[in-house]
């Protein structure tokens, strides 16, 4: 977790051109800490999945706009918190709407 914060806090001194990646990066943390969140993982469990989380290549093409990218995100976390609720049927896709209606 430190080296994550080491590279933000060197892309950020890099200058305004890679504001984007240590945006990406930031969307990238929220989504696992969302995901880390739901799981209700602690501990050494909760650093494992964070560290392989946020190491894993993005799933969107970097030129992809950020509202999508967001979108993703929120999807991603809506999924999860369903699976963790063990929805299915018309009940997932209700609570699948409800989420992804939601505002942050």
């Amino acid at each position: 977790m430190k080296a994550i914060w080491i590279v933000l806090a060197l892309s950020a001194a890099v200058g305004w051109g890679h504001a984007a990646e240590a945006t990406d990066q930031q969307n990238k943390m929220g989504a696992c800490n969302a995901q880390a969140k739901t799981k209700e993982l602690k501990g050494d469990e909760r650093k494992k999945f964070m560290s392989e989380c946020l190491s894993a290549k993005p799933a969107a093409a970097a030129s992809a706009p950020q509202e999508g990218s967001t979108q993703q995100n929120k999807m991603k976390t809506c999924n999860a918190d369903a699976k963790t609720k063990d929805l299915k049927g018309d009940e997932r896709k209700k609570f699948m709407s409800e989420c992804l209606k939601a505002k942050p």
